[in-house]
């Protein structure tokens, strides 16, 4: 039939499958109702083997991994098989499930600082599945735990073992997770969405580590993602989620070079492409630092004495016209955020900040108060920067609030046009943000900083969180609304595909320092420094 992809056959499970599910069913009770979030998916898993699901957000990707081991709400309906190791899942008995669950099967979530205890230490941790599962305690399950942690790259584990979630990086948190995933021997990995909150560095080590884990432990691995170029990385096989069904399946290597599905093919088209536009030669520079510094203070003692600084941004220096991007990468704690929230007067900081041409550092009251009109923010996570008590409507609108409305505007009205610009229905603004996808969320929280008609925006991170075909459309509004008001950006990403898209000139930064900057050919092509290196061939493994 013409216009129809061609009809793809699952593949049979064979006989020695780690995990075989066939034509699973889960649907969501709610007043009376069942709502379906998986439609018939049936895929195998064979020994030593990494099969991928990928597919944008909503697409049943998490749902059908949890449901692998009946880890989904009690409001879930499942129907269908799920066998594990010749073994019925799918209505096997709370025993049996714990049995399974950490220890043939493990899973490693995508945000571990939520998925860690942040009132327990990494030993008590790391102990608890040691003691449930092989009664291990003291001095047998202390050893334990520091080959774990040796095993995952953590430097000194011994000295580690004291510490809480909150004093490691998002790579080492992501390292213990894996750790705990590792404590009893599991034959089945589950990593959902693994590396997307971590740095390009990081997720390449983090991903390095999966590979020479599974070669060393015979593991088996379903691997959870949005970000095709990481599964082209880690996987051996394929499936295609969207809306609940699976809609395509192959090998790794045909689906890169011989995509049949229309949904298949718009994924990996979905990067940004293109460039910056040129910016006019006599556009007014409206931001300049000279040898920014932002030092800590490290206080010690009954009296508190300063005995040392960390020098979170230690000498930055930039010019920032009307209408430019200057793109700010590095790792995490490089000190890109630090950068612009000093900029932005939000964070104290040594050195002189021109705006306009005036130095702002010393601004205070009511004159630092009419600046913020002029100089707006987006942060990371749209939903953790927008009030869930306020509607869209009072979201957008609070800056007016502060500020003021222009004379003779309705603030209403305004809030529909702004709404309008940024690609959302005004219709909708009497809406909560729960009531809308990531993608629009991070619309209101573009639309809450553009309303004041600011010229200069720091975005942070401010696509790192959605889906590719997401990430395209917010690129392409932020470059829209760049030329149709002249906008200045500061836009802080550890994507550099993104980042390439979007920027004029590049900021290099690691431990409070900048390596190296200069327009993005100068960067990308023939970048000067090892660290720069670094990051390129992370972002850029050399088969892309």
């Amino acid at each position: 039939m013409p216009g129809v992809p061609e009809a793809h056959p699952v593949p049979a499970a064979p006989s020695d499958a780690i995990l075989a599910v066939q034509d699973l069913r889960i649907g969501f009770r709610s007043e009376g109702r069942t709502t379906p979030a998986v439609k018939g998916v049936s895929f195998h898993i064979a020994k030593g083997e990494t099969l991928a699901i990928v597919g944008e957000s909503g697409s049943g990707k998490s749902v059908t991994a949890l449901s692998t081991v009946q880890l989904l709400a009690g409001s879930a309906v499942v129907e269908g098989s799920v066998r594990y190791a010749g073994q019925e899942l799918v209505g096997a008995p709370d025993k049996t499930l714990r049995q399974i669950r950490g220890n043939d099967i493990s899973f490693i979530f995508q945000e571990p600082m939520t998925s860690l205890n942040p009132l327990h230490t990494l030993e008590k941790q790391l102990s608890e599945s040691l003691v449930l599962h092989q009664g291990l305690s003291g001095a047998p399950a202390r050893a334990r735990i520091i080959e774990l942690l040796t095993r995952v790259g953590i430097r000194d584990p011994e000295t580690r073992l004291a510490d809480y979630p909150h004093q490691l990086s998002g790579g080492q948190r992501q390292r213990v997770m894996i750790a705990m995933a590792l404590a009893n021997g599991p034959d089945l990995l589950i990593a959902d969405e693994p590396t997307t909150a971590l740095d390009v560095t990081i997720q390449a080590q983090i991903l390095d580590l999966l590979a020479e884990l599974k070669a060393a432990e015979g593991l088996s691995m379903l691997f959870i993602s949005h970000d095709l170029g990481i599964v082209r990385r880690i996987a051996d096989r394929v499936c295609v989620m969207k809306d609940g069904e699976i809609v395509e399946q192959g090998p790794v290597e045909r689906i890169f070079s011989d995509p049949r599905h229309p949904y298949t093919r718009k994924l990996l088209g979905a990067e940004p492409q293109g460039q910056a536009r040129p910016v006019s030669p006599d556009a007014p520079v409206l931001v300049e630092t000279r040898d920014l510094k932002v030092w800590f203070p490290i206080k010690r003692g009954l009296l508190r004495r300063t005995v040392g600084h960390i020098k979170a941004v230690d000498g930055a220096t930039l010019s920032l016209r009307a209408g430019e991007t200057l793109g700010i990468v590095g790792e995490s704690g490089s000190g890109k955020t630090t950068l612009a929230l000093g900029i932005m007067r939000l964070i104290e900081s040594r050195g002189p900040i021109l705006f306009m041409g005036q130095d702002i550092q010393g601004w205070a009251g009511a004159r630092l108060r009419r600046l913020r009109r002029d100089m707006q923010i987006v942060f990371q996570d749209p939903y953790g920067s927008l009030s869930p008590r306020m509607t869209v409507e009072q979201i957008i609108a609070e800056g007016l609030g502060v500020h003021g409305a222009p004379k003779g505007r309705d603030p209403r009205r305004m809030v529909a046009g702004i709404m309008a610009e940024v690609g959302l229905d005004p219709a909708a603004m009497h809406r909560y943000p729960h009531e809308f996808s990531g993608g629009q969320r991070q619309r209101i929280a573009i639309a809450r900083a553009m309303i004041l008609r600011p010229k200069v925006v720091v975005l942070d991170e401010p696509t790192s969180a959605l889906d590719m075909t997401v990430q395209v459309q917010i690129v392409d509004l932020l470059r829209d609304l760049q030329d149709r008001h002249g906008l200045a950006y500061l836009f802080i990403s550890h994507d550099l595909r993104v980042v390439r898209a979007m920027s004029h000139h590049i900021m290099v930064m690691r431990a409070g320092e900048v390596v190296e900057q200069g327009s993005v050919a100068q960067i990308f092509d023939a970048p000067q420094q090892d660290y720069t290196r670094a990051l390129l061939r992370a972002a850029f493994p050399i088969h892309e």
